[in-house]
Protein backbone atom coordinates (compact mmCIF):
# COMPACT_ATOMS: atom_id res chain seq x y z
CA UNK A 1 0.00 0.00 0.00
CA UNK A 2 1.38 3.33 -0.87
CA UNK A 3 2.80 5.61 1.79
CA UNK A 4 3.29 8.99 2.62
CA UNK A 5 5.98 9.77 4.73
CA UNK A 6 7.78 5.73 3.99
CA UNK A 7 8.28 4.16 1.40
CA UNK A 8 8.43 0.32 1.24
CA UNK A 9 10.40 -1.90 -1.67
CA UNK A 10 11.01 -5.57 -1.62
CA UNK A 11 12.72 -7.52 -4.22
CA UNK A 12 10.96 -10.56 -4.82
CA UNK A 13 14.36 -12.56 -6.54
CA UNK A 14 16.33 -11.80 -3.34
CA UNK A 15 13.31 -11.17 -0.50
CA UNK A 16 15.52 -7.97 0.75
CA UNK A 17 13.06 -5.71 1.66
CA UNK A 18 14.23 -1.62 2.11
CA UNK A 19 12.35 0.77 4.38
CA UNK A 20 13.09 4.55 3.77
CA UNK A 21 12.27 7.05 5.80
CA UNK A 22 10.62 9.34 3.68
CA UNK A 23 10.48 12.98 5.19
CA UNK A 24 13.81 14.79 3.19
CA UNK A 25 12.91 18.20 4.09
CA UNK A 26 12.58 17.34 7.94
CA UNK A 27 15.26 15.28 7.47
CA UNK A 28 13.44 12.39 8.26
CA UNK A 29 12.38 13.20 11.31
CA UNK A 30 9.37 11.06 13.37
CA UNK A 31 5.54 12.03 13.48
CA UNK A 32 3.01 9.99 14.87
CA UNK A 33 2.02 9.25 11.66
CA UNK A 34 5.15 8.13 10.55
CA UNK A 35 5.23 5.91 13.38
CA UNK A 36 1.97 4.50 12.39
CA UNK A 37 3.51 3.41 8.94
CA UNK A 38 6.27 2.06 10.22
CA UNK A 39 4.16 -0.38 11.90
CA UNK A 40 2.17 -1.41 8.91
CA UNK A 41 5.20 -1.34 6.55
CA UNK A 42 7.26 -3.51 8.78
CA UNK A 43 3.88 -6.17 9.37
CA UNK A 44 3.98 -5.70 5.12
CA UNK A 45 7.96 -6.53 5.28
CA UNK A 46 7.09 -9.72 7.30
CA UNK A 47 4.22 -11.06 5.92
CA UNK A 48 5.62 -10.96 2.65
CA UNK A 49 8.53 -13.52 3.47
CA UNK A 50 11.54 -10.88 3.45
CA UNK A 51 14.76 -12.71 4.33
CA UNK A 52 16.70 -9.27 5.52
CA UNK A 53 15.81 -5.49 6.11
CA UNK A 54 17.49 -2.38 5.09
CA UNK A 55 16.61 0.90 6.93
CA UNK A 56 17.60 3.57 5.11
CA UNK A 57 16.45 7.81 4.92
CA UNK A 58 15.71 10.02 1.77
CA UNK A 59 17.84 12.63 1.02
CA UNK A 60 20.90 14.47 2.97
CA UNK A 61 19.46 12.79 6.58
CA UNK A 62 19.00 9.53 8.40
CA UNK A 63 16.86 10.52 11.13
CA UNK A 64 16.75 13.64 12.75
CA UNK A 65 14.77 11.90 15.58
CA UNK A 66 11.14 13.44 16.87
CA UNK A 67 10.23 16.18 14.90
CA UNK A 68 9.28 19.29 17.35
CA UNK A 69 6.99 20.41 15.19
CA UNK A 70 4.88 17.49 15.67
CA UNK A 71 4.32 17.91 19.84
CA UNK A 72 2.24 20.26 21.58
CA UNK A 73 3.63 22.99 23.56
CA UNK A 74 0.50 25.03 24.91
CA UNK A 75 0.45 25.56 28.57
CA UNK A 76 -0.98 23.74 30.13
CA UNK A 77 -1.37 20.94 27.64
CA UNK A 78 2.04 20.44 26.69
CA UNK A 79 2.58 16.65 24.94
CA UNK A 80 3.48 13.85 27.83
CA UNK A 81 6.54 12.67 26.74
CA UNK A 82 6.31 9.60 28.54
CA UNK A 83 2.97 8.48 26.81
CA UNK A 84 4.97 9.62 23.34
CA UNK A 85 7.47 7.12 24.17
CA UNK A 86 4.97 4.40 25.57
CA UNK A 87 3.12 4.77 22.85
CA UNK A 88 5.78 4.76 19.77
CA UNK A 89 9.17 4.57 19.90
CA UNK A 90 9.28 1.89 22.78
CA UNK A 91 7.33 -0.16 20.58
CA UNK A 92 9.04 0.38 17.48
CA UNK A 93 12.39 -0.29 18.78
CA UNK A 94 11.24 -3.75 20.50
CA UNK A 95 9.74 -5.08 16.92
CA UNK A 96 12.97 -3.95 14.88
CA UNK A 97 14.79 -6.05 17.75
CA UNK A 98 12.65 -8.58 17.44
CA UNK A 99 11.94 -9.51 13.98
CA UNK A 100 12.75 -12.34 13.13
CA UNK A 101 15.02 -11.39 9.75
CA UNK A 102 18.59 -9.39 9.70
CA UNK A 103 17.80 -6.00 10.06
CA UNK A 104 21.02 -3.53 8.24
CA UNK A 105 20.62 0.90 9.30
CA UNK A 106 22.22 2.11 5.97
CA UNK A 107 22.74 5.69 7.78
CA UNK A 108 23.28 7.94 4.92
CA UNK A 109 23.57 11.13 6.82
CA UNK A 110 22.85 12.97 10.22
CA UNK A 111 21.03 10.33 12.96
CA UNK A 112 20.27 12.91 15.35
CA UNK A 113 18.66 11.60 19.03
CA UNK A 114 15.83 9.12 18.47
CA UNK A 115 17.70 8.67 14.87
CA UNK A 116 20.91 7.91 16.57
CA UNK A 117 19.74 5.40 18.16
CA UNK A 118 16.94 3.79 15.73
CA UNK A 119 20.16 2.74 13.79
CA UNK A 120 21.48 1.15 16.94
CA UNK A 121 18.40 -1.05 17.38
CA UNK A 122 19.37 -2.38 14.08
CA UNK A 123 21.88 -5.49 13.88
CA UNK A 124 24.09 -4.21 11.50
CA UNK A 125 25.17 -0.04 10.82
CA UNK A 126 26.55 0.89 7.92
CA UNK A 127 27.19 4.35 7.49
CA UNK A 128 28.12 6.84 4.48
CA UNK A 129 31.50 8.39 5.04
CA UNK A 130 29.44 12.23 5.82
CA UNK A 131 27.09 10.17 7.94
CA UNK A 132 27.51 11.36 12.05
CA UNK A 133 25.53 10.43 15.34
CA UNK A 134 23.98 12.67 17.70
CA UNK A 135 22.96 12.15 21.29
CA UNK A 136 20.77 15.20 20.87
CA UNK A 137 18.37 14.73 23.91
CA UNK A 138 20.89 16.86 26.33
CA UNK A 139 20.38 20.21 24.12
CA UNK A 140 16.58 20.20 24.90
CA UNK A 141 17.03 18.96 28.21
CA UNK A 142 16.21 15.15 27.81
CA UNK A 143 18.19 12.02 28.19
CA UNK A 144 18.49 9.46 25.35
CA UNK A 145 15.58 7.26 24.78
CA UNK A 146 14.67 4.68 22.20
CA UNK A 147 17.34 2.64 23.85
CA UNK A 148 20.49 4.89 24.06
CA UNK A 149 21.15 4.27 27.12
CA UNK A 150 21.22 0.74 26.62
CA UNK A 151 23.01 0.33 23.32
CA UNK A 152 25.55 3.08 23.85
CA UNK A 153 27.80 1.72 26.78
CA UNK A 154 27.28 -2.08 25.28
CA UNK A 155 28.67 -0.37 21.49
CA UNK A 156 31.01 1.75 22.79
CA UNK A 157 31.55 1.67 26.91
CA UNK A 158 30.89 3.78 29.54
CA UNK A 159 33.63 6.28 29.47
CA UNK A 160 32.83 7.47 25.48
CA UNK A 161 28.59 6.73 25.94
CA UNK A 162 28.99 9.43 28.87
CA UNK A 163 30.66 11.96 26.93
CA UNK A 164 28.35 11.33 24.14
CA UNK A 165 25.30 11.47 26.27
CA UNK A 166 26.58 14.50 28.38
CA UNK A 167 27.93 17.06 25.58
CA UNK A 168 25.52 16.03 22.92
CA UNK A 169 29.03 16.22 20.36
CA UNK A 170 28.70 14.88 16.84
CA UNK A 171 30.45 11.87 16.22
CA UNK A 172 31.85 11.41 12.78
CA UNK A 173 31.40 8.62 10.65
CA UNK A 174 35.08 7.46 10.91
CA UNK A 175 35.00 7.79 14.58
CA UNK A 176 32.33 5.62 14.71
CA UNK A 177 33.35 2.81 13.25
CA UNK A 178 36.76 3.26 14.99
CA UNK A 179 34.98 2.59 18.40
CA UNK A 180 32.38 0.20 17.45
CA UNK A 181 29.43 1.95 16.84
CA UNK A 182 28.95 1.22 13.44
CA UNK A 183 30.13 -2.29 11.79
CA UNK A 184 31.47 -0.39 8.00
CA UNK A 185 32.09 2.96 7.01
CA UNK A 186 31.63 3.60 3.06
CA UNK A 187 31.96 6.33 0.56
CA UNK A 188 28.35 7.59 0.31
CA UNK A 189 28.11 6.95 -3.78
CA UNK A 190 28.40 3.69 -2.32
CA UNK A 191 26.02 3.32 0.57
CA UNK A 192 23.22 2.12 -0.60
CA UNK A 193 24.53 -0.65 -2.86
CA UNK A 194 26.39 -2.11 0.19
CA UNK A 195 23.63 -1.66 2.41
CA UNK A 196 21.73 -3.91 -0.76
CA UNK A 197 24.62 -6.42 -1.27
CA UNK A 198 25.06 -7.16 2.57
CA UNK A 199 22.01 -7.46 2.82
CA UNK A 200 20.93 -10.30 -0.32
CA UNK A 201 24.10 -12.02 1.31
CA UNK A 202 22.71 -12.38 5.03
CA UNK A 203 18.80 -13.75 3.36
CA UNK A 204 20.75 -16.28 1.70
CA UNK A 205 21.86 -17.42 5.15
CA UNK A 206 20.33 -19.63 7.46
CA UNK A 207 18.39 -16.33 8.86
CA UNK A 208 17.05 -18.53 11.86
CA UNK A 209 19.93 -19.26 12.82
CA UNK A 210 21.15 -15.89 12.31
CA UNK A 211 18.61 -14.71 14.71
CA UNK A 212 19.32 -17.27 17.07
CA UNK A 213 22.85 -16.25 16.83
CA UNK A 214 21.66 -12.56 17.90
CA UNK A 215 19.24 -13.86 20.47
CA UNK A 216 22.61 -15.40 22.40
CA UNK A 217 25.06 -12.88 21.77
CA UNK A 218 22.41 -10.12 23.62
CA UNK A 219 21.60 -12.77 26.08
CA UNK A 220 25.76 -12.93 27.33
CA UNK A 221 25.32 -9.13 28.37
CA UNK A 222 23.55 -10.91 32.05
CA UNK A 223 23.67 -14.13 31.73
CA UNK A 224 26.49 -16.45 33.74
CA UNK A 225 28.68 -18.50 31.77
CA UNK A 226 26.50 -21.43 33.50
CA UNK A 227 23.61 -19.26 31.37
CA UNK A 228 25.04 -19.19 28.33
CA UNK A 229 26.04 -22.45 27.85
CA UNK A 230 22.94 -23.34 28.80
CA UNK A 231 21.22 -21.19 26.08
CA UNK A 232 23.54 -22.07 23.72
CA UNK A 233 22.72 -25.91 24.46
CA UNK A 234 19.30 -25.23 23.85
CA UNK A 235 19.48 -23.31 20.39
CA UNK A 236 21.79 -25.78 19.43
CA UNK A 237 19.36 -28.19 19.62
CA UNK A 238 16.81 -26.55 18.28
CA UNK A 239 18.76 -25.65 14.99
CA UNK A 240 20.03 -28.91 14.55
CA UNK A 241 16.34 -30.21 14.23
CA UNK A 242 16.08 -27.83 11.31
CA UNK A 243 16.09 -27.99 7.75
CA UNK A 244 18.54 -26.00 7.31
CA UNK A 245 20.93 -27.73 9.28
CA UNK A 246 20.44 -30.76 7.25
CA UNK A 247 20.85 -28.77 4.03
CA UNK A 248 23.87 -27.27 4.86
CA UNK A 249 25.35 -30.61 5.73
CA UNK A 250 23.93 -32.13 2.69
CA UNK A 251 25.33 -29.32 0.52
CA UNK A 252 28.81 -29.63 2.46
CA UNK A 253 29.01 -33.57 1.59
CA UNK A 254 27.77 -32.90 -1.73
CA UNK A 255 30.80 -30.16 -2.46
CA UNK A 256 27.97 -27.57 -3.43
CA UNK A 257 26.01 -24.34 -2.26
CA UNK A 258 23.21 -24.45 0.05
CA UNK A 259 20.18 -23.53 -0.75
CA UNK A 260 19.15 -22.21 2.68
CA UNK A 261 15.19 -21.69 3.36
CA UNK A 262 15.06 -19.86 6.99
CA UNK A 263 13.38 -22.92 8.25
Amino acid sequence: MPFESIRVDIDIATRVATITLNRPDKLNSFTRAMHGELVEALDEVEQAGARALVLTGAGRGFCAGQDLADLDFTPGAMTDLGDLIEAHFNPLIKRLQALPMPVIAAVNGTAAGAGANLALACDIVLAARSASFIQAFVKIGLVPDSGGTWFLPKRVGMARALGLAMTGDKLSAEKAESWGLVWQVTDDAELAASATTLAAQLAKQPTRAIVATREALRASATNTLAQQLDLERDLQRDLGNSHDYAEGVQAFIEKRAPRFEGR
